[in-house]
């Protein structure tokens, strides 16, 4: 009888034990259900967001980006934060809980961003709807259907509505006294008048538009007639919706360049600090204020020029450090020919350092991205505005590759030297590997998937540039000397991000300061420092980033010490997907703790 009653408590006991499983794995699966919904309700609303996850449903259509829907998205936002709080938290698995968390900061930061939301150059050299009308058309709405190019040419003649809405917000801003500097109409017009360039604008060879969709048409399963009708309705919206809005485009920003100045920091705006505060905040995700990144910055400025002096000894170079930089700036065997053949030569380089980085992948990591990474010149028609590289997601269901886009419009812009650690930092094991892999983790929620924290991002991009010197990889002290030229880069961004929108440098101070700091040509530096004017604070986040991994690594190996592996702690760094500086502390944190406890 008693081992009958003592089975009947152990029965009741598990059954007790099982139930309160259940309900607390009932209200996570509750709450992975809704930040699904919650995301999906959001990517819904933004045509743009659906093409470069690959999504079709609005494929004809553009973001409505006018005053009034911006005022609708805060409202939603706020009924999105409402219904993410009838979650019980005190039910969620650790997991669900991290996601919960992250999902309550990226509501609460979008709504407290609101305030903000004019604070900013809607059309500049670096982004702006007036380029991503083309680079969208062209990198990401496939036409693999007629029904695809017939959305194509839908698209077209949505650009009026998109344009006259852009020189609304342009506008608004004019008002509040937030206008771009003037160096920035030269590009904008620039790149502007260029989508409009050809035919059938103007006699010659077909522009951008023209040839990007002829040469999708003519890839359909379709016949030549339906081809035909095709090109001449896109032909017919080029003409007479494309081109008379970009015309009023150019014509509104040649009258708004005349309210512009040579003021280039976010000081010059009203409540200029506080926005400039909340801007580096938001970034980094540290509390760290513009005058800590500042003195940071000058501090790894000097570390790094001291690595540099090493390596001159190495190639025995005669001479100071600054001398070193001219003849890295000029020496012609640190350039590939500005001819097609250069070009050419650069991207077939890049893509076998980038081949040869995924054969060593063992080494270092755990789970490796499924995304294909390809490399390509950045389009003619961007090129002499875009920076020097960049990184595109690849489409989540396989369709779309990850693009690693190498600016080849100045070859002396683009040394050899350097094109080893740019490959690791925009492919392999970058932002191809951090990206790919969030986005290709099971059971993460979407937001997470394909979200991001600048700091995050950028911070382990320039930490890849480093793990390679680690296991082997810049034999070749110049390429060395190039990874340590791109971080010496990333050391002053601290330096001129801060001076500019905090301490009132000039444009003119803050090109000179990377002139003679760095080994970086002339018109690099230019163009450097015109890309933190009109995007204040995101410069900071690669070196606090990479600082912030740093740092854990090295605490994870003081501690753990031959319980220490560097591929399970960049499992913890890369698993849990693109989180703040905090949330990363604290994950790897936890992680020492539980190898310590075994």
């Amino acid at each position: 009888m008693t081992k009958l009653i003592n089975r009947l408590v152990l029965c009741a006991t598990l059954l007790i034990a099982s139930t309160s499983v259940t309900a607390e794995q009932s209200e996570s699966d509750k709450a992975n259900v809704l930040f699904d919904e919650l995301f999906n309700a959001e990517i819904a609303r933004s045509p743009i967001s659906q093409g470069y996850l690959g999504i079709k449903d609005n494929n004809d259509k553009w973001d409505d980006i006018s005053e009034a829907f911006a005022k609708e998205s805060y409202d939603f936002t706020k009924k999105q934060l409402t219904t993410l709080k009838t979650i019980d938290v005190k039910k969620l698995d650790k997991a669900t809980l991290l996601s919960y968390q992250l999902y309550e900061k990226k509501l609460t930061d979008s709504i407290n961003d609101y305030k903000w939301r004019h604070y900013n150059y809607p059309v500049n050299q670096m982004f702006g709807i007036h380029s991503t009308i083309p680079s969208f058309l062209i990198n990401i709405h496939q036409v693999s259907s007629v029904e695809d190019a017939k959305a194509y040419i839908s698209r077209l003649e949505g650009i009026p509505l998109l344009i006259d809405q852009l020189i609304d917000n342009l506008e608004t801003r004019k008002k509040k006294k937030i206008i771009a500097p003037k160096f920035v109409f030269a590009h904008v017009i620039r790149d502007s008048n260029n989508v409009v360039k050809g035919s059938p604008f103007e006699k010659g060879e077909d522009s951008t538009l023209m040839a990007d969709f002829k040469k999708k048409v003519e890839k359909l399963n379709a016949n030549q007639k339906q081809k035909n009708e095709l090109v001449s309705k896109a032909e017919n919206a080029l003409k007479k919706k494309v081109g008379p809005a970009y015309k009023k485009l150019v014509s509104y920003l040649a009258k708004l360049e005349k309210s512009s100045d040579t003021n280039d920091g976010a000081w010059k705006f009203p409540e200029g600090e506080a926005f400039y505060r909340h801007a580096l905040e938001t970034t980094t995700t540290t509390q760290l204020s513009a005058d800590e990144i500042h003195n940071i910055g000058v501090r790894e400025v000097k570390r790094i020029h001291d690595e540099m002096r090493t390596i001159m000894e190495k190639v025995n170079f005669k001479g100071s450090l600054q001398e070193f930089f001219v003849f890295m700036r000029k020496d012609k065997q640190f350039y590939y020919p500005q001819s097609e053949a250069g070009k050419q030569e650069y991207l077939t380089k890049a893509t076998d350092l980038i081949n040869t980085m995924k054969s060593n992948l063992d080494k270092l990591f755990i789970v490796k991205p499924k995304a294909d990474l390809i490399v390509k010149a950045v389009e003619p028609f961007r090129e002499k505005s875009a920076g020097k590289a960049f990184y595109q997601r690849p489409a989540p269901d396989g369709s779309r590759p990850g693009t690693y886009y190498a600016n080849l419009y100045e070859m002396s812009a683009m040394p050899i030297y350097q094109m080893e650690a740019l490959a690791y930092h925009e492919g392999i094991p970058g932002h191809h590997m951090q990206i790919s892999i969030a986005q290709e983790i099971e059971h993460m929620p979407k937001f997470r998937k394909f979200g991001g924290y600048t700091a995050y991002v950028e911070g382990w991009g320039l930490y890849s540039e480093l793990i390679p010197k680690e296991y082997g990889f810049y034999e070749d002290p110049y390429s060395d000397f190039g990874r340590l030229a791109m971080e010496l880069w990333r050391a002053c961004r601290l330096v001129v991000d801060t001076g500019i929108h905090a301490k009132k440098w000039t444009r003119q101070q803050a090109i000179d300061y990377l002139i003679a700091n760095t080994p970086n040509p002339e018109n690099d530096s230019i163009k450097a420092i015109e890309r933190y004017i009109v995007m204040p604070s995101q410069a900071t986040a690669y070196k606090i980033g990479m600082l912030k991994i740093l740092e854990l690594r090295q605490k994870a190996k003081q501690q753990l010490k031959d319980k220490y592996d560097i591929r399970e702690f960049h499992e913890v760094v890369l698993k849990n997907g693109p989180v703040p500086l905090d949330v990363l502390d604290k994950l790897v944190n936890d992680w020492i703790d539980a190898k310590q406890k075994g």
